[in-house]
């Protein structure tokens, strides 16, 4: 596409958000709108069978990552194994499009890996049937701990943390494996997470050796129930997701450009968390945390993090921690343990249509604007933004989104066209922008912040 340019003036009046909007109109941001695929798909997910799945892994005693690999029915190699072949039970039905590997490493000796171990992640790939190098990643993590974290005979229940996390992975594999994703979908149950998110941080390390176009991933950890059942607050349709502002990834000369500019609050993390919000399914709020994990904490999103994907994680809203990294047992009256009674299904299923929503809804629109910069060659008033053009056969356009810098969300959209240069009679000092595709279907993806010219 040539590199065109345009030169709009926005108004301060806002008309009622339209999909697509007409070039030249301004409009509160537009939200993505489920499209009827995806409400089959959230139809089809099923607490039933996610309550099957929590039931197995916990099955198998203990899934601690030091545990048998080799024993057929306890341990994490028994886990390993069934998890892999329902998954390739679910790629079979995909006519090719989905494949399911053993990403097998050897971890050396770390302080809570006592000797060399093999680690296994299994991955299930569906291919995007237009822009397959296009890439999103969904994980939840199948190892499991009791209170001591080097302990792999006692039981290690895991029903919450993170037999949920997985089974929202697997019922996703399942329900999408028949579908055709414009972009590629990756959905892994990924080990030694508790010793040290080593099973993703491979994952992670693979896809950027490949070059791997990531733009978007979301850790599933610990999302078995809305209620605390310590008697405080349930809150069955809410589910959290943290996401980072400063990005792990961001180098000292990244660092002084931001305290110069601003955007602590626009990251790439931080734009896929105002997608998702966006695109939360009925019956469903997800509460978005500014942080990139809890307190102190982390979990697998991490790992993609740390290469400079963008990535979140979903929890849920309010954790027991008598029911996590818990031996079983009775104290003072009190149950302790990650058991299966604790969860709630149906809650789980809610939570595998957040993730559903969001997954498809970034594969269906176009990816997230690539190289979107501010002219800083002169000083001016206006604001002139560019970005490298979009590759996908049904991009129609781009919408110029912008908030008050004390705002937490976009408040305005403007199409501009299927242009990569527009000037805007808005000042870059007062307001934050950014820039995002819009498809023929009036799908929209992600925003992208600009940076500073060079």
């Amino acid at each position: 596409m040539a590199n065109t340019s345009r030169r709009v003036f926005l108004t301060a009046s806002a008309a009622a958000a339209a999909a697509p909007l007409v070039a030249g109109e301004t409009a509160k941001a537009a939200k993505s709108r489920p499209d009827p695929e995806l409400r089959k798909i959230l139809r089809e997910i099923d607490a039933d069978r996610i309550e099957g799945i929590v039931r197995k892994l916990v099955s198998f005693g203990t899934r601690h990552t030091l545990s048998s690999q080799d024993d057929p029915v306890r341990g994490i190699g028994a886990a390993r194994d069934w998890i892999f072949a329902e998954m390739r039970k679910y790629a079979a039905a995909s006519g090719g499009r989905m494949t399911v590997e053993l990403q097998s490493f050897v971890q050396p000796v770390s302080s809570r890996i006592p000797v060399p171990t093999v680690i296994t992640n299994v991955i299930a790939t569906l291919a995007g049937s237009v822009t397959p190098e296009r890439t999103y990643v969904v994980t939840g993590h199948y190892d499991s701990r009791v209170t001591d974290v080097m302990d792999a005979v006692k039981d290690a229940p895991g029903a919450d943390d993170d037999a949920s996390g997985v089974a929202v992975v697997m019922e996703l594999a399942r329900v999408l494996a028949t579908r055709r994703p414009e972009a590629t979908i990756v959905l892994a149950a990924v080990a030694g997470e508790e010793q040290g998110l080593y099973g993703s941080d491979h994952m992670a390390q693979v896809y950027k050796d490949r070059g791997v176009d990531i733009q978007g991933m979301f850790s599933n950890d610990i999302v078995g129930t809305g209620d605390a059942h310590d008697g405080t607050r349930n809150d069955p349709r809410t589910v959290r997701l943290f996401v980072e502002g400063v990005p792990t990834s961001e180098t000292a000369a990244e660092a002084n450009t931001r305290k110069s500019v601003g955007g602590e609050n626009d990251g790439p993390s931080r734009q896929l968390g105002r997608f998702v919000k966006d695109a939360e399914p009925d019956g469903m709020d997800v509460r978005v945390v500014w942080r990139r994990d809890r307190y102190l904490r982390g979990s697998d999103h991490i790992s993609f993090l740390l290469r400079g994907y963008p990535a979140a994680r979903f929890t849920e809203p309010r954790e027991n921690f008598a029911h996590e990294h818990q031996d079983v047992r009775v104290e003072g009256g009190v149950q302790y343990g990650d058991l299966p009674e604790f969860c709630d299904f149906g809650y789980i299923a809610r939570v595998a249509r957040v993730n559903a929503s969001a997954i498809w809804a970034l594969s269906q629109a176009p990816g997230t604007p690539k190289g979107v910069v501010i002219d800083t060659t002169q000083l001016t008033n206006e604001t002139t933004l560019r970005w490298e053009p979009g590759t996908e056969p049904d991009l129609a356009g781009y919408e110029v989104v912008w908030r008050e810098t004390t705002a937490p969300d976009w408040e305005h959209s403007r199409a501009v066209g299927k242009v990569t240069t527009v000037t805007i009679d808005l000042s870059k000092d007062n307001v934050y922008f950014g820039v995002r595709a819009i498809d023929s279907d009036g799908h929209r993806g992600p925003a992208a912040a600009p940076k500073p010219s060079s």
